[in-house]
């Protein structure tokens, strides 16, 4: 005998089409002009940061920078849904979201030049600093959920990652157990289509990247990640679950990359011009926009505005950043260990008679 002892199915949310026309109900959110207006003011900012960021990388005042160009939607929906209280714990380019809680753009500066003091930022002191090793930012905020549970406290752990890291076991362990206790969180996967060179379908044969928190038992949602009304609207619904004690949710967000992986990629080498060229056509931006204007809440003068307005406040970032007296190279040593081992006292007194003599032999 042959029966069926379960199945599953995934949901997908669009509340705005590429032509900025609404296909289902407005959330209570964007009833609020404002609402609305704050979130495309920041996506704007974080796009006009992001193309300044490029520049600094390609005339040597930056390091590698991972660009947020086409996630815009994305980032400002999950931040914009978020509580002060909440914590989050991002990958390494979620920009719209941490400025949404009150990173400084000059922060972010400094972190990819190359300096760690940017990664203590400004915004909720709860929040985790950026995270290069891949997946393990999952595991972060899963444990934060699980402290957050054990003490009672109505907050939930949010964490983002990409399409690429969802093969990474460090995801799958923080999925099993965010579902196995029930814990006040979100995952949200950003499928951007590429993990740096490795397209989608060479990941994975699942359907959906939504369907992976399945087999944890948490609910799992697909949104259009170009839409940031259905990005915020999405995470509302999750966030207001976790904290009503019903479990975790995984959001599959799905976008596109527009952008090289970082400034020392180059995506050209490895996708069609074509598939980028079309991509411009469902960006997140363009698509917001569409629908103020067609509210009447926005026109070509105030968008002028608006471009004027973020690109002074990135210079102002920028001028904040090349003025930020340089730290010590003793500095790398002082903060990793509370009594430094033999060993690194002895490579720490070298490196300072090399800064002292201009790095000479």
């Amino acid at each position: 005998m042959k029966k069926t002892v379960a199945e599953y199915r995934i949901e997908h949310l669009q509340v705005l089409d590429p032509q900025g026309e609404l296909v289902s109900d407005l959330p209570d959110f964007a009833r609020d002009p404002e609402q609305l207006l704050s979130m495309y003011r920041l996506m704007t900012l974080t796009r006009t940061f992001d193309t300044k960021a490029i520049n600094l990388q390609r005339t040597g005042k930056l390091g590698t920078y991972a660009s947020s160009l086409g996630h815009e939607a994305a980032h400002v929906g999950i931040g914009s849904a978020m509580r002060d209280e909440d914590i989050f714990a991002p990958m390494y380019r979620e920009y719209g979201a941490q400025l949404w809680r009150g990173v400084k753009m000059s922060e972010v500066l400094l972190y990819w030049g190359g300096d760690e003091r940017g990664n203590d930022f400004s915004g909720p002191r709860h929040d985790f600093p950026w995270c290069v090793p891949i997946a393990t930012q999952c595991l972060h905020a899963a444990g934060a959920a699980m402290a957050c549970k054990l003490r009672g406290e109505k907050r939930c752990a949010v964490t983002v990652i990409g399409d690429g890291g969802t093969s990474e076991g460090a995801f799958y362990e923080a999925l099993n157990l965010a579902g196995a206790q029930r814990l006040p969180m979100m995952f949200v996967v950003v499928n951007n289509k590429w993990a740096i060179s490795v397209p989608l379908h060479l990941q994975t044969a699942a359907e959906t990247l939504a369907q992976k928190g399945i087999a944890a038992g948490i609910r799992c949602v697909q949104v259009d990640g170009n839409d940031v009304l259905a990005v915020r609207a999405a995470s509302e619904e999750a966030l207001a679950r976790a904290r009503a004690g019903e479990g975790a949710t995984l959001m599959e967000a799905v976008t596109y990359r527009l952008s090289d992986h970082t400034t020392a990629d180059d995506a050209t080498r490895y996708r069609p011009k074509e598939e980028v060229e079309e991509a411009w056509e469902f960006e997140p931006l363009l698509r917001i926009r569409k629908y103020l204007q067609s509210q009447g809440m926005w026109d070509e003068q105030r968008e002028e505005d608006l471009l004027r307005e973020c690109a002074n406040k990135v210079d102002a970032a920028v001028e904040e950043y090349l003025n930020t007296a340089r730290m010590p190279v003793s500095a790398m040593f002082d903060h990793m260990y509370d009594e430094m081992p033999e060993s690194l006292q002895e490579q720490r007194e070298i490196a300072i008679r090399y800064e002292g003599s201009g790095g000479g032999h």
